[in-house]
């Protein structure tokens, strides 16, 4: 049995160091949440000038698209090395190298001439972005005392969790206002000010090496990675059962099989004990992140078209509709810490969960094309805020299932399961919604010239696009294509749906149990130096 140990306040005294007060936590906090919001803003921001970008670079659809996802795509997969790394090296340092290059990059971003120079400012931003994130919330778990840490969890949950909303409005305004070469100002102004703050606030902490780096470890899982999220990115576009698509799925798989079967030989000395998915603190934490950030994403990646193409809002106001569900994020995300210390994790969890089904079965059942936004605004409000219960106790639940020395590859493991719980909720709903479109709208094109139709049946944009060629019959087309986009959107949120109430009665019976008084003393205490 691991013999008890200080907590952190009495290990930093005796060595001289004081821990620290309310008010550098307060500065901490907030540093870590604007590169938080600084990375998370740069996820969402270029979806609002895809037509501005293929334009500017007479860009294909595909390049935009690579512009876009390669960022995600480099970010996911750097998340494991780097957070071990900044472990390893030291987490200040990691925060101040990332928050550099990454501020660089976005203004080569900003300045960039073509799409080549776009795709390598991008490539930049997301390994700047990989060293950043890991540590934002491993800074949170190492400084802050233990009465203290679920409520600094939930802010910085709640900045990840909502910020891309808000990423995806201030881009909308910042297009519709000046130029899409503006979308980068905001994250290169929240990485300086970050930068900033980390500087004269933020402790360093670092972990002790007793083993070598896990090379091989690190390199197999950004293969994995890579080969998954490719999968999941590119599937849509691409088709499912496209050579390139079935290629990076086998790649993905088997370099995920190898990095289980090689952890589990390296016992102690490696990057990530998978033996601990056994516990249901970091099996409940991680499928419940997975599920409610693929249901966030997916939910943002339909809301937009119908905003758009049913209800005839722009980019910006469509952007705007949605703040009320990030709102509503946040400040479950703050509440939740409270909530779960007076009736339970498992219960917070578990009713999170449960609204947040609420709130999909609420827009299956009520959203229509002549309803408009009314009819989406209290499933939206379910949603948002039963995402946010759920969210802050299950970030808390990874974390805490890996010692303190290890508290970077926590942070990743957490921030890894968002970008695959995000593109999976994207490629499934996504999907779900074109399919339950083209079914719907086949039998809504009799007497719609053929050439028109099968342009319609592609997609609702295509469909009003192509409106016009309809003749007597364009405002028939319009009215089915929006109708039908609602069919499909109705079947995806009842699978979504669906997916929440396995996962409810999944946590209910195998949630994570709760912890035990003093628990969080038990583990190792990581070596604290003042900045």
């Amino acid at each position: 049995m691991t013999p008890s140990r200080p907590p952190r306040a009495a290990a930093a005294a005796t060595r001289g160091e004081s821990a620290p007060d309310a008010r550098q936590l307060r500065t901490i906090l907030i540093a870590v949440s604007v590169a938080l919001m600084a990375v998370i803003a740069s996820v969402s921001g270029l979806n609002v000038a895809q037509t501005h970008l293929a334009v500017d670079f007479g860009a294909s659809q595909s390049t935009v698209l690579w512009i876009i996802n390669i960022y995600t795509l480099v970010l996911a997969a750097l998340l494991l090395p780097l957070g071990a790394i900044g472990d390893r090296l030291g987490r200040k340092p990691m925060l101040i190298a990332g928050l550099t290059l990454f501020g660089v990059a976005s203004v080569a971003g900003a300045l960039a001439p073509n799409a080549e120079v776009m795709i390598a400012a991008r490539m930049g931003a997301g390994v700047g972005a990989a060293m950043i994130m890991p540590v934002t919330l491993a800074v949170i778990t190492s400084t802050f005392p233990e009465e203290q840490r679920g409520k600094a969890i939930g802010v910085w949950t709640g900045v990840g969790g909502g910020g891309g909303v808000v990423g995806l409005f201030l881009g909308a305004f910042l297009v519709d206002a000046a130029d899409w070469r503006w979308l980068f100002a905001l994250p290169v102004v929240l990485a300086v000010v970050a930068m900033a703050m980390t500087l004269k606030s933020v402790p360093n902490s670092f972990e002790r090496p007793r083993h070598s780096f896990d090379t091989l470890g690190a390199l197999v899982s950004t293969v994995a990675v890579v080969g998954l999220i490719f999968v999941l990115q590119e599937g849509p576009e691409r088709g499912w059962t496209a050579p390139v698509t079935l290629i990076s799925l086998a790649v993905g798989l088997g370099a995920t099989v190898i990095f289980v079967v090689w952890e589990l030989r390296r016992r102690d000395a490696s990057l990530l004990d998978v033996r601990l998915f056994r516990e249901r603190g970091l099996a409940g934490g991680s499928i419940t992140l997975l599920v409610t950030f693929g249901v966030q994403a997916g939910i943002t990646v339909v809301l937009l078209p119908f905003f758009q193409a049913v209800l005839g809002w722009s980019a910006l106001l469509s952007s705007v509709a949605m703040l009320p569900m990030a709102v509503a994020l946040i400040v479950a995300a703050g509440v939740a810490p409270r909530l779960a210390t007076r009736i339970g994790v498992r219960r917070t969890l578990a009713g999170g969960i449960a609204l947040t089904g609420v709130g999909l079965a609420l827009m299956a059942l009520f959203v229509s094309v002549d309803g408009g936004y009314p009819s989406l605004l209290p499933g939206l409000l379910a949603q948002g805020f039963g995402s946010g219960l759920a969210m802050t106790p299950s970030t808390e639940a990874i974390t805490g299932s890996l010692p303190r020395e290890k508290q970077g590859v926590a942070s990743a493991l957490n921030d890894v399961t968002r970008e695959f719980g995000t593109a999976l909720g994207v490629a499934l709903l996504g999907a779900l919604l074109s399919a339950g479109y083209r079914s719907s709208i086949g039998g809504r094109l009799q007497g719609i010239p053929q050439g028109t139709a099968d342009t319609a049946r592609d997609g609702i944009a295509n469909a009003l696009e192509a409106a016009p060629g309809a003749g007597p019959r364009a405002q028939d087309l319009v009215h089915a294509a929006q109708q039908s986009f609602v069919d499909g959107w109705r079947q995806a949120m009842w699978v979504g749906t669906a997916v929440l109430a396995a996962l409810f009665v999944y946590t209910a019976l195998r949630g994570p149990k709760e912890p035990a008084p003093g628990a969080a003393d038990d583990a190792e205490v990581t070596e604290n130096v003042a900045a």
